[in-house]
């Protein structure tokens, strides 16, 4: 990170601070060195570490998000000044705010009062409006998109999945892309979103706002998107006024939803502390049935598919996915045919393909937000999450258990020296590990990993700055939950502990990988998971083959002591 802040782009941009990254990339403070102004500068990271096939993906959508800004007109979307290229990826500058996201304010202050929720909401929807006018979908509408200027303005920012009406899309066959909590029911179901998906979002965000939690996030990302299709978003305790205008936007149908300019309206009125005459007509969500085809097109029901009969072959694997800071989950569902029949039958598709592609340590979920499956060039496995709540983390002198991997609980570990050979590693998400010499990154996506042999010994990394747990040893009790279906799956530890004078967890566990797996044979695999100060929280996991463990497990705690988040 060092090395980058400094760096003068185009001749014009100097990059300062880092001031928020996600799972694409890092936004940067920087000043305008011609203009003798401050910018914010996004760079796509993620370009830099995918293969070739998934950095073109990228880079188009960096390049639709610019081509989307530029063609909104409106104060409250965040005006894009400028694209570059640099280091082979583009670079887009764009107006900056100096405030929190929506996000950030709910997490400080534990929810919003009704009227200026609505203030907010009416502002945000005033850009969707001028964005659908402009022929754009924003897609990716949550909390974390939406800027609170110090001054009181509201800005809808990232526009990074946006679909811009006659462009050809960029979403790849069989991925949905955006946030699971804040996903429209038709958009689980595959089909096309429209101006309502972005209204039923805006319902969701103001839900998140005024009541403090979101209304469908649940413990993995598939329960999150069967909740959004079968449940109602639970009691609005505290949105006044505005309990009828979310209930209307959160219409399962997309038709029975508001327009933007009822939901205009209905917003202005709610911000005075009104309650809207016209949302009164909005009853409850009821779940919404996408009409059935014809009974000879139906397909023939199916029992639960193994992994390796299953459209999407990739095998279950423990391999836990990165989360870095918010980023555009893409996760898979069903071919067409899965899009048939009633949305429970849905779901159950998306439930396969996530449990056969997303590594088996799936549903870390945080706002989801993050969380993207991708095959990872170190092992082969697909890892998923839109919320993955896990994290990086280790070192300090105190670690977890003792070399033999037989120890936990809270006591610290005698502290060590690095070995020699080894060198550190400072990683351009801003992390610094000790490694020995050879171990070289790999990534893919979302993924982070260091490893010596393609992914036959590996260590992966993973960040979380707003975990939903209550604590690191929860978090991975319910993880292990959906690991257990794993072929010989052993826990040979999993307890709470104390990691760099902080609340963390230690996790120990074996399983086989099969034979159409990258690496066949038995695994030992280990994780320490912890919360640092400011809330955020790391996980460092290594996974090696069962008989290399003796010295693997002298080379983890090594790791930890080297460690610096």
């Amino acid at each position: 990170m060092n090395q980058i802040q400094g760096l003068l782009l185009a001749g014009r941009y100097r990059l300062g601070d880092s001031i928020g990254r996600g799972g694409m990339g890092r936004v940067w403070r920087a000043h305008d060195e011609v203009l003798h102004r401050a910018v914010a500068v996004k760079e796509l990271t993620a370009a830099q570490y995918v293969q070739e096939a998934d950095r073109a993906v990228l880079l188009t959508r960096t390049q639709t998000e610019a081509r989307a800004a530029a063609r909104i007109n409106h104060p409250a979307v965040v005006t894009v000044h400028d694209v570059l290229e640099h280091d082979d990826r583009p670079w887009i500058v764009m107006e900056l705010v100096e405030g929190p996201s929506l996000a950030d304010a709910v997490k400080e202050a534990g929810r919003i009062q009704p009227r200026e929720v609505a203030r907010i909401g009416l502002w945000t929807l005033r850009a969707l409006r001028a964005a659908h006018t402009a022929g754009v979908l924003h897609r990716d509408v949550k909390p974390g998109n939406v800027l609170l200027a110090r001054d009181g303005r509201v800005l809808l920012t990232d526009f990074g999945i946006a679909q811009v009406e006659g462009d050809s899309t960029i979403t790849r066959t069989g991925e949905i892309v955006g946030s699971v909590d804040y996903l429209a029911p038709e958009r689980v179901s595959g089909a096309a979103p429209g101006p309502a998906s972005d209204l039923w979002a805006l319902g969701a965000t103001l839900f998140t706002a005024v009541e403090g939690k979101s209304p469908f996030r649940r413990t993995s990302p598939i329960s999150t998107m069967q909740a959004v299709v079968e449940e109602e978003p639970g009691d609005l305790l505290y949105a006044d006024a505005l309990a009828p205008v979310i209930q209307a936007l959160l219409r399962k149908d997309p038709a029975a939803r508001p327009s933007a300019d009822e939901a205009e309206a209905m917003l202005a009125e709610a911000a005075e502390g009104r309650r809207p005459d016209a949302a009164q007509a909005y009853v409850p969500t009821q779940v919404h049935v996408p009409p059935q085809p014809h009974p000879q097109s139906q397909p023939h029901p199916q029992p639960h598919p193994h992994p390796q009969s299953h459209p999407y072959p990739q095998p279950v694997r423990p391999e836990r996915a990165t989360v870095l800071g918010a980023g555009q989950p893409v996760l898979p569902v069903a071919p067409a045919a899965g899009h048939r029949g009633r949305w429970p039958r849905v779901v159950a598709a998306c439930l396969a393909a996530a449990l056969v592609g997303g590594g088996g340590v799936f549903a870390a979920n945080h706002y989801l937000n993050a969380h993207s499956p991708s095959k990872s060039k170190a092992d082969g496995n697909t890892g998923a999450g839109a919320d993955a709540g896990t994290g990086t983390g280790a070192g300090g002198d105190k670690t977890p258990g003792t070399s033999n991997g037989s120890g936990g609980g809270s006591s610290a570990h005698k502290s060590g020296s690095i070995p020699d050979g080894w060198v550190r590693k400072d990683d351009v998400e801003g992390f610094s590990l000790m490694l020995p010499k050879g171990w070289e990154r790999q990534a893919n996506g979302n993924q982070v990993d260091y490893t010596p042999d393609g992914g036959d010994h590996f260590v992966r990394i993973a960040v979380d700055t707003s975990p939903d747990w209550p604590d690191s040893y929860h978090h991975q009790l319910d993880l292990e939950r959906q690991v257990t279906k794993l072929p010989d799956y052993q826990q040979v530890n999993l307890q709470p502990n104390t990691f760099r004078d902080r609340t963390g967890s230690l996790w120990e566990f074996t399983w086989t990988a099969g034979n159409k797996d990258t690496t066949s044979g038995p695994r030992h695999a280990i994780e320490q998971t912890y919360v640092e100060n400011d809330g955020t929280e790391y996980a460092i996991y290594l996974s090696v083959p069962a008989g290399d463990w003796g010295e693997a497990r002298q080379q983890f705690d090594a790791i930890l002591r080297g460690w610096q988040p």
